[in-house]
């Protein structure tokens, strides 16, 4: 089973980032599982833009996206969170991914985690994610987490030092692994 990971941020100090390699850690110790662990950097777009797409195509950041999706069995995504929503690096691919016939998000299903420095800890962005993620056809887990206070979350190391909290993200991607399993028939 390859599942494609990534953290929805660009910036190189990302709290997401800490946490998606956290997540990868955890995942590449799961029995049959590989993790094609993606920088967003990889993808790359200008903003979605019709008259572009029409003159154009779809751009080589948003082609790398969805080749790397289709490959997938499912996604994990750590996102920030921006003025309380999705941010817009990441609706801009999944709008510039849409386009492309078959959907690669159709029937893939997604884990979505998230960290922020606030006490929700991008919560409401992973709630905002979830509905263009679904609109075009994905199996978003039902569960998500989200990551409060994310700047004193990690040691110097980028590894969670709470333990609850690492037992809690070991349990949610055990937890997903077992549905994507389920989804794909694998035994």
């Amino acid at each position: 089973m390859r599942i494609l990971a990534f953290a929805a941020s660009l910036r190189a100090a990302s709290f997401n980032r800490k946490l998606i390699k956290q997540a990868v850690t955890i995942l590449r110790v799961a029995p049959g599982v590989e993790v094609d662990l993606a920088d967003f950097h990889e993808f790359e777009m200008p903003m979605y833009d019709g008259d572009l797409e029409a003159r154009d195509g779809i751009p080589a950041g948003g082609r790398e996206f969805i080749r790397r999706i289709q490959e997938a069995d499912g996604l994990v995504i750590a996102t920030p969170e921006y003025n309380g929503c999705i941010p817009g690096t990441l609706k801009n691919a999944i709008d510039w991914a849409s386009r492309t016939d078959p959907i690669p998000f159709e029937g893939k299903p997604i884990l979505l985690i998230g960290a922020s420095p606030g006490g929700l800890g991008a919560v409401r962005s992973l709630w905002h994610s979830r509905v263009p993620l679904e609109t075009i056809g994905a199996h978003v887990y039902p569960e998500m987490m989200g990551l409060p206070r994310a700047h004193q979350a990690f040691d110097d190391n980028g590894s969670l030092q709470d333990a609850n909290l690492l037992s809690r993200l070991q349990r949610l991607l055990l937890s997903y692994i077992d549905f994507v399993r389920k989804l794909h028939g694998y035994s």
